[in-house]
């Protein structure tokens, strides 16, 4: 098979010093060392310093010091300022950032060039715009009283724990908001691609962001991770992850009454009538299972379709998906990296033949790819005579794996759509708008995309229903998970 190799001899990658980011400072973890892997090629990139539980009390420590001292003193609009000098500082080094988020994480240098940097910059900016904006209201009230008013404060200390497949995007989603609110940030990268995070860590410090106001702790989540859910100096967790893990960390929270969102997995339908423009509705679905691998929490990774158009939409899809052969991730025209680590690709190999045995069909892929004799790639696959109760249909695989469902009309669809744990994303493809929006209205699910699917922007709030979490991450709505808000009242 053909795959796209690099042909051009690439400079070197300039990593971050693979230590802990406490207090302004890079230190030795305590917990030993973990290796991070590229997982196109099995080689090791650096040995990262892990941190153990009480690496995560110094890193609380540091921030509380912070709120105390210069960035606890930084005014809202110099805040503001400040992330703005760190996304342009950011900008400027796009390319250094997406060849190391590529290298860390397996997926193609075009995503990361151009969608995951750039969008990791906006959201800096987006709320670097919002620092000197966040503010309280006047109330006339009842009783022998001149007034009542509100104020909006930072929480104090926020620990932020993100996933692996979108490492730099998932780490502004939460910084950005947190320090322009005025708080402190602990970071716990995932294990598996931790660099950008203390590669951001680098860069926001030579670009003047105060000791302390963001720490970076790589490590395990049974120590890091738990340790910053159980501290009760941290006043506020924010979580992207699964949702088995989400739930344990809801209970270990409970013990502090800690603030907690909770953004969590999925297995989003992609509903596609039969009065769609299939053509759009084919690239649609293929970009919504592919991109990022599948490794997307918001994948539409079932794909239901109305009964009269399945077949020729199917087969539309499949030649499409043909087409799409795992490479090197950096080079510029491949679009399917290699899956993050050999377990996930293990993982997701295990479902399709889970799917096999409940009676799917493989109508493309569903193996290992060879590309170079190295790697964790594996081919897009498409499941049919999928029924929605198996697992494949219910259970997230996290992956290039798309079940297709048929239906008959609107109502079934909805039920179908809606008979999951799940409830974070969807899509809608008709050119009846009254009909999309009617399916809109109903669909359980915390983003609903008609005639499009995968889109994001910082302004749009994003986060999910039921089993996928709560709270919301981006827009406006981001600020009251950041926040508290104080009631004065003032006598006459």
């Amino acid at each position: 098979m053909t795959t796209a190799t690099t042909t051009d001899v690439e400079p070197a990658l300039q990593l971050p010093p693979a230590k802990l980011f406490i207090g302004g400072e890079w230190v030795d973890g305590s917990g030993g060392t973990f290796a991070s892997e590229n997982p196109a090629t099995e080689e090791t990139l650096c040995e990262v310093a892990a941190a153990s539980a009480a690496d995560a009390d110094a890193a609380v420590a540091a921030a509380h010091q912070a709120l105390d001292g210069e960035w606890g003193k930084t005014s809202p609009r110099d805040r503001g300022k400040l992330l703005w000098k760190i996304a342009d500082a950011l900008e400027a080094r796009t390319e250094e950032f997406a060849r190391i988020e590529t290298s860390d994480n397996g997926k193609p240098i075009f995503e990361s060039r151009y969608v995951d940097v750039p969008a990791a910059v906006d959201a800096l900016r987006y709320f670097a715009g919002w620092a000197d904006k966040v503010h309280g209201d006047t109330f006339s009230v009842a009783g022998p009283f001149s007034m009542a008013y509100t104020l909006r404060e930072p929480m104090g200390v926020v620990a932020a724990i993100t996933p692996w497949n979108f490492p730099i995007i998932q780490a502004m989603w939460k910084i950005a908001p947190a320090l322009a609110c005025g708080n402190a940030v602990v970071l716990k990268p995932a294990s598996n691609t931790p660099l950008t995070a203390l590669k951001f860590a680098e860069l926001a410090s030579e670009t003047g962001l105060p000791p302390g106001a963001l720490n970076v702790v790589p490590g395990s989540g049974s120590q890091v991770g738990r340790r910053l859910v159980e501290h009760p100096d941290v006043a506020k967790i924010s979580f992207t992850g699964s949702t088995e893990v989400g739930k344990g960390l809801m209970k270990d929270a409970a013990e502090t009454i800690k603030r907690v969102t909770l953004e969590l997995g999925g297995k989003s339908p992609n509903i596609v009538f039969a009065d769609a423009d299939l053509d759009a509705a084919v690239k649609g679905a293929y970009n919504g299972i592919f991109y990022g691998k599948g490794e997307v929490c918001a994948a539409g990774s079932r794909l239901f379709v109305e009964k009269r158009v399945h077949d020729e939409m199917l087969e539309k899809l499949v030649e499409r998906t043909a087409r799409l052969v795992p490479g090197d991730p950096q080079h510029p025209k491949t679009k399917l990296g290699a899956l993050v680590s050999s377990e996930q690709r293990e993982s997701v190999l295990g479902y399709v033949e889970i799917g096999k045995q409940e009676g799917a069909e493989v109508a493309h892929g569903g193996v290992a790819a060879d590309v170079n004799g190295k790697g964790y790639f594996m081919q897009p696959t498409i499941l049919t005579g999928v029924d929605n109760q198996m697992k494949v249909a219910q259970e997230e695989i996290f992956g290039p794996v798309l079940v297709t469902i048929p239906f008959e009309e609107p109502g079934e669809v909805v039920e179908l759509a809606n008979n999951s744990i799940f409830g974070l994303a969807a899509g809608v493809w008709t050119r009846d708008i009254g009909k999309a929006h009617a399916v809109a209205a109903k669909l359980k699910a915390g983003t609903v995309w008609i005639n499009q699917y995968n889109w994001y922007d910082s302004g749009a709030p994003f986060g999910g229903y039921k089993q996928s979490g709560f709270g919301r991450e981006l827009g406006s709505a981001a600020l009251d998970y950041y926040t508290e808000t104080k009631t004065v009242w003032v006598g006459k």
